[in-house]
């Protein structure tokens, strides 16, 4: 059974139930990867989330207070103060509910049990999940030269396949009325336990592990001033297909 801890209650300038969102979805679609923000400047508003990075140079994941950034080269290596990003969500990260797993289950399985433990499916929710995994398949976007549209750019990613695994799987919840402005659905990271590669989860296989969920009771959104996302067209006639072919 689920283990719930009570929530906390955000007081002052902390975080605690806060989403953070740097720009939106649709301006990655569009190819927006103009740097909006620093690392130094994001990590104020959380410990825990994912991203990109400028130029789309590889996949964001962050926990524990610890960020990196995952390449199309397969590495993984800690974030410096200078790294900039286009497009992320981060949180503070204080889970209520948490459950262990001691059987394998297959993706759609597994997203089946987290959403039982979800109070509602238009509510935001943060998941960690640290385990073994029989199989983890993830891709990782490589750097661009120049903006072009995000279903382009994905064309030539690489994908990546974990046998035996242990690592961790970090990301959010986010209800369908954010299509667009975030990804609508699961939106999950990962990365090794040895920290040296993950990526964009597509697919995966639980072999046993623990899950930690944090149910977030309200949303940020930042709007840059880059020149990119100013003239940016946010209005996608085909924004399902899209996500769906940039998200996998």
């Amino acid at each position: 059974m689920p283990r719930e801890r009570g929530n906390s209650m955000m007081t002052g300038t902390n975080n605690d139930g806060q989403l953070f969102q740097l720009s939106t979805m649709s301006s990655l679609l569009d190819g927006v990867f103009e740097g909006a923000m620093t690392y130094d400047e994001i990590k104020q508003y959380g410990d825990f989330g994912i991203g990109t990075f400028e130029h789309l140079d590889g996949e964001l994941i962050a926990f524990d207070g610890e960020f990196y950034r995952l390449r199309g080269d397969g590495t993984a290596t800690p974030l410096k103060s200078e790294d900039r990003t286009p497009f992320c969500s981060l949180t503070d990260f204080h889970p209520a509910i948490e459950k262990t797993f001691d059987k394998p289950l297959d993706k759609s399985s597994f997203e089946h049990e987290m959403k039982k433990l979800m109070k509602s499916e238009n509510l935001f929710y943060a998941f960690r999940l640290d385990g073994v995994f029989k199989e983890v398949i993830t891709r990782t976007v490589a750097y661009q030269d120049k903006p072009v549209p995000m279903t382009e750019a994905v064309k030539t990613q690489p994908v990546f396949h974990f046998k035996g695994v242990t690592g961790t799987i970090v990301g959010f919840w986010s209800p369908a009325f954010m299509q667009g402005i975030a990804v609508s659905g699961f939106h999950l990271h990962f990365i090794d336990k040895a920290r040296k590669g993950g990526g964009h989860v597509l697919d995966y296989t639980l072999d046993h592990g623990d899950l930690q969920v944090d149910q977030k009771t309200h949303m940020s959104l930042y709007t840059p001033e880059t020149a990119g996302f100013l003239h940016a067209n946010l209005s996608r006639k085909d924004l399902e297909k899209e996500i769906k072919i940039t998200e996998g």
